[in-house]
Order: structure tokens, then sequence, then C-alpha cells
């Protein structure tokens, strides 16, 4: 990784954590793959157009791939 791409990733890591702290998503981090480096997120968006606008924001969106997948339930622990 560069200089460049470290300073990119830091600000892709405060943007995650960003909306995080709004309750638009669950987890984030970098997946421990031997077959290569990547990261996923369980994010919780209104509608894809919403989903496609935090991936399209990501300031990592120059450098990084993404893929998104709908999730059609979930189970969540009580609050």
């Amino acid at each position: 990784m560069t200089a460049d791409e470290r300073a990119i990733m830091m600000q892709h890591i405060a943007y995650w954590t960003e909306m995080m702290n709004k309750g638009k998503v669950a987890v984030f981090g970098p997946v421990a793959d031997p077959a290569g480096v990547y990261g996923m997120g369980v994010v919780e968006a209104e509608n894809e157009e919403e989903l496609m606008d935090f991936m399209e924001n990501d300031p990592a969106a120059s450098i990084n791939r993404y893929e998104h997948y709908l999730m059609l339930r979930a189970v969540l622990p009580s609050k």
C-alpha cells in the first residue's frame, strides 16, 4: 500500500465509522481471507439508492471495488 492509498484508507475508515455512529452500519472491517485483502460491512439502508450513495461517497471509492447483496431477513438481539 502506498502512502497515498494509506491516507485514502484512513479516510475510508473515518467515513464508515461516521456511518456507524449514525446507526447506518452494524459492523465493518477487513476480512482475513488468505486469497486476498478485502473488507465487508453490514449496512442498513432505506433502499438501494441510499446504499449506492454510501458507496459512491466513500473516500476510497476511487481505489476499491464494491459488491452488494440484499439480506432477505436478519435476526437481531433484543434490547
